[in-house]
């Protein structure tokens, strides 16, 4: 297909998703293949004790974000984008954002990463009977009411930054029914917040008196396919500043990233699931039923269009690698030696495969915030090691990689072993996966399955999203969403495969075997305050 002829005849496909540190929009063609992109850097902030980020980030991130994809165009193929077939817009699940009447925000928004809720998480898992996370937006919005939080009678729309970014452009407060399972559990038969949840949620603040029910704050919940808004003159404007982008755009139900991940990895099929491996970390495994109890280490959400998905989310992944990383980089320019960051990250990477299978005794516990599935709602990264451990580059590197996913280890391990969960395949994507073969041989020893990468799986959510816009208009034949994604998307590919060696699965299991003996250390080390 010609590129160019897609853009200017409008029928690009644009999707965007704000992910912890990066706001990422990526435009793809007919054939769902990217042809252009953008991306704005971005960082959450610690305010009184929450991360957060503000409004005018959200926004400004957003404007500079689509600049950049404007530029991308008019450098390729020397044309302005001015209408698209339709727009997606995700974001990191779950949190806090929560308005008034005049649609201005009661108090800033409270992102997935806070871990200051475990009053409200435990006291509504023991009501629901269900195992409510400390980052879903019920969790915040009890908390806030435990708290006796002024705020919390004025709120008249709760929503997650997806759904406000979303509102914001089309007008239509709603949700896509995977980012709204993670505000409040929903029915897989109703595809809708559970009924019986939010009746027992409403009786138990009955007494506070609020002027509004559960219901009358939430967005409306959506099935991926269905007409969720249109983009209207105001929020053309306040996408492109340059006032090229014409409104009248369909706009496809907002969405969390872990069900982009899914989208991206083909994974919304009972029996798939996917591996997101970045900043933070979680594996979504599509259900065949339900589990046979509430887990605390395992969160029920959705795929996108409604089927029961088990998430075992962690809130650390990456971020201790990139600094270590960063210290060889400083020591390389000490050298006088140029930094290619790319070379440095692959070398480093693959020098993991020359260490020991269980890293000959090394341990890395990589939290930098609060890990909620190993109970710590302070993290502080932590190198242990012994005197008589084999301490070396590839051990080091080989530890680091494997405490990276060591906590996504521990919550499948109930999901694949205790549960007995059946699934054909795992894909993995993300940061975590970029070197060829390392992180997918670390995961497939963690998880002892085979693990697939494909090599759009690079592209993530915003891709994931752009895929769910495309499901709104490009689906004549009102396929399911998995058959849609198996048919016509991925046509068959099921990406490059890496199974597990029995040797690196044994090295693994020992490995985790000292983590879990050593997690007191780290408990202590978190809760000292220098």
């Amino acid at each position: 297909m010609d590129a160019r002829k897609t853009i200017t005849e409008g029928k690009a496909i644009l999707g965007i998703e704000f992910g912890s540190t990066r706001i990422k929009a990526v435009l793809i063609d007919e054939e769902n293949k990217p042809i252009a992109q953008g991306s704005h850097e971005w960082e959450n902030q610690l305010v009184d004790g929450l991360w957060t980020y503000s409004t005018e980030a959200i926004w400004y991130g957003l404007q500079d974000c689509y600049a950049e994809l404007r530029k991308d165009v008019l450098k390729q193929y020397d044309c302005e984008i001015e209408a698209l077939a339709a727009i997606g817009f995700s974001a990191m699940m779950h949190g806090y954002m929560a308005f008034n009447d005049q649609q201005q925000i009661l108090v800033p928004f409270r992102t997935w990463r806070n871990t200051n809720t475990g009053k409200a998480a435990a006291k509504l898992s023991e009501l629901f009977n269900y195992n409510i996370p400390l980052r879903w937006s019920i969790s915040h919005l009890y908390e806030a009411i435990l708290d006796n939080e002024e705020h919390v009678s004025d709120i008249k729309y709760l929503t997650t930054l997806a759904g406000y970014v979303h509102w914001q452009v089309t007008g239509q407060f709603v949700l896509g029914v995977g980012d709204a399972s993670g505000m409040i559990p929903v029915d897989p038969a109703t595809k809708t917040y559970d009924a019986e949840m939010v009746r027992k949620f409403d009786q138990l603040i009955e007494p506070k008196g609020f002027k509004w029910k559960l219901l009358d704050i939430l967005p409306r919940s959506l099935n991926a396919g269905e007409n969720a808004g249109f983009l209207t003159p105001e929020g053309a404007k306040r996408l492109d500043v340059s006032g090229h982008l014409k409104a009248g755009i369909p706009v496809c139900p907002p969405e969390g990233d872990a069900g982009t991940g899914m989208v991206a990895t083909n994974a919304v099929k009972q029996r798939t699931g996917n591996v997101s491996a970045g900043t933070s970390s979680f594996s979504m495994i599509v259900l065949e039923k339900e589990l046979s109890k509430p887990y605390e280490m395992i969160d029920m959400v959705t795929t996108p269009d409604g089927s029961l998905v088990a998430m075992v989310h962690c809130n650390n992944c990456t971020s201790d690698i990139n600094a270590w990383v960063g210290l060889f980089k400083e020591y390389q320019q000490l050298l006088g030696v140029p930094v290619d960051m790319n070379e440095l990250y692959g070398k480093l990477f693959n020098k993991a495969l020359e260490g020991d299978a269980d890293c000959g005794g090394l341990i890395s516990y990589n939290y930098v915030s609060g890990e909620p599935v190993t109970g710590l709602t302070d993290g502080r990264p932590l190198f242990m090691r012994s005197a008589n451990d084999k301490f070396n580059l590839a051990n080091f590197m080989r530890a680091h990689l494997y405490g990276a996913i060591g906590v996504l280890k521990l919550g499948n391990d109930i999901l694949l072993k205790e549960e007995n969960v059946k699934v054909d395949r795992i894909t993995g994507h993300g940061g975590y996966f970029k070197t060829k073969g390392v992180g997918q041989r670390m995961l497939a020893a963690a998880l002892n399955s085979p693990i697939s990468v494909m090599e759009t799986a690079g592209e993530g959510g915003a891709w994931g999203i752009a895929l769910l816009a495309g499901y709104v208009v490009n689906n004549p034949d009102k396929l399911s969403l998995a058959d849609y994604l198996e048919k016509v998307v991925f046509a068959g590919n099921t990406g490059v495969s890496i199974s597990p060696t029995p040797e690196d699965v044994a090295g693994f299991n020992k490995y985790i075997a000292n983590y879990k003996a050593a997690l007191p250390v780290e408990q202590a080390a978190a809760q000292y305050k220098a």
